[in-house]
């Protein structure tokens, strides 16, 4: 069994349809794929009444965090959650936060390009959004639509990196929330990509524990940004802390060049998340 338990549609930040995310899925001979939008659910519904058959679906989510470090300092982190009740009242109100915190970054940032004197208009970043939230990969496009770049990459390079002057951090909920929130809400919580180091800083094992201590059940080993190294790491660390062992693609469609499937999840792996969980059920034949 073929299992890519993290991929992103157009509901967030990817380039794919849930149902164009299903198929891609299906056409790279996947079995599972599990559906995590940044902080929210609003794919959950077309993937269940479009799945493929002989295809299972994992509902799940990339919530926003923050991981406290030395100081004042965080560090973000992205923590993916399966399986959970997407009703649980605290769990629905946090996201729907983290949604309208988005929506008005999004508009900030467009404000200041702008200013700037870049050609994107409000309206044009939430036509490519297709009523999802708006994400910087919507302006990147925007951007190479107005010529203001060549390529997606160029535009994050140019205008939109982290310490570009149209940047707007997004909000965020503490990470050691967000475990319980998804364990209260009955689903599996696990970190992603921990040790992404070319995405900025990573917290430490110090931090690792902590968090598996407040519930954590896993930790994303097998992820196109982590080294061997890396991998081998997390795995002897979540060995001595007892967490779960995922891999995934983290797929985006042509927002990112990794394609699906390419780090997957061992299927005695799956099946624990699916026994572990009390919030909802796989979408399957």
């Amino acid at each position: 069994m073929r299992a890519d338990l993290h991929t992103h549609s157009a509901r967030s930040d990817g380039t794919d349809s849930p149902v164009e995310l299903m198929a891609a899925a299906v056409a790279a001979g996947l079995d599972v794929i599990a559906l995590t939008d940044h902080d929210t659910t609003a794919g959950w519904a077309e993937a269940a009444d479009h799945r493929p058959r002989g295809l299972t679906v994992v509902p799940g989510v990339e919530l926003s965090c923050a991981s406290p470090v030395v100081g004042d300092n965080a560090v973000g982190v992205h923590l993916l959650g399966y399986l959970f009740d997407r009703g649980h009242p605290a769990f629905r109100a946090e996201r729907a936060r983290l949604r309208v915190s988005r929506h008005g970054r999004a508009e900030e940032m467009v404000r200041r390009m702008r200013a700037a004197g870049l050609p994107i208009e409000w309206e044009q970043v939430q036509r490519i959004a297709a009523g999802g939230p708006v994400g910087r990969p919507h302006m990147a496009l925007a951007l190479v639509e107005t010529g203001s770049a060549g390529t997606v990459d160029e535009a994050f390079r140019l205008h939109l990196h982290h310490g570009s002057p149209s940047y707007v951090r997004k909000a965020d909920v503490d990470v050691t929330d967000g475990v319980r929130l998804i364990r209260a809400a009955g689903g599996v919580p696990v970190l992603a990509h921990p040790l992404a180091r070319s995405r900025g800083r990573v917290v430490g094992d110090d931090v690792l524990a902590h968090l598996a201590a407040a519930g954590l059940l896993g930790l994303e080993v097998d992820h196109p940004d982590h080294s061997d190294e890396d991998r081998r790491h997390l795995r002897g660390l979540a060995g001595e802390l007892g967490l779960l062992c995922t891999g995934s693609s983290d797929y985006h469609g042509t927002n990112k060049r990794t394609p699906i499937g390419v780090c997957m999840t061992e299927p005695d792996v799956l099946d624990m998340i699916v026994g572990l969980s009390t919030g909802a059920t796989p979408y399957a034949d």
